[in-house]
């Protein structure tokens, strides 16, 4: 789901991207208008967004330290085959066959950071339709086998609007030695 005009980047996003591998390639999976694509290309790292809308792309032609790709996230073949990346950032998007695909793409040592909507969302709008809800600790639950969780939450929000949400910062591998930032 886009935000359309949403320029400020996720306090989630923001409060976890130092985990990143400093000047790291990162994804930016499902990236929208960008928002965290230009924040995190201004910290340094260098951004692959990819996003089906051509439109919200061409809004980050020449951002420095961009590349952009239009590509159907949800049909057709894999379009990270053989990639990988220092960090993976999703918010607000859920298609969960693509979730074991992202853990792949992720270097050992990479940080997962991942926002969306949860059920219960349907009390507040859009989404509602239960294949873009995560289930109770759904999120947690996929990502926990490949990765050190260090941070998960789920429940209401209200800032930026009224949500039911899930979110997580996992590092790729399992290391109990892993701190909170």
């Amino acid at each position: 789901m886009r935000h359309v005009g949403a320029l400020t980047p996720s306090p989630w996003v923001t409060r976890f991207a130092s985990m990143i591998a400093a000047g790291g390639e990162v994804l930016d999976f499902a990236c929208g208008s960008g928002r965290h694509t230009r924040w995190l290309a201004s910290k340094g790292f260098r951004i692959e967004a990819v996003d089906q809308d051509a439109v919200a792309l061409e809004l980050l032609a020449g951002v420095p330290h961009v590349a952009t790709r239009e590509a159907d996230l949800e049909e057709g073949p894999w379009p990270y085959a053989g990639r990988h990346f220092d960090g993976i950032i999703v918010t607000n998007y859920l298609f969960r066959p693509r979730l074991p695909l992202l853990l792949t793409a992720l270097n050992p040592g990479g940080v997962l950071i991942y926002e969306t909507f949860m059920v219960g969302n349907e009390r507040f709008g859009k989404p509602s339709n239960p294949d873009f809800l995560l289930r109770s600790h759904e999120l947690f639950e996929r990502v926990a086998d490949a990765c050190t969780v260090i941070a998960y939450e789920q429940g209401e929000v209200v800032e930026p609007k009224p949500a039911v949400v899930q979110r997580i910062c996992a590092v790729k591998g399992h290391n109990p030695s892993l701190r909170l930032p």
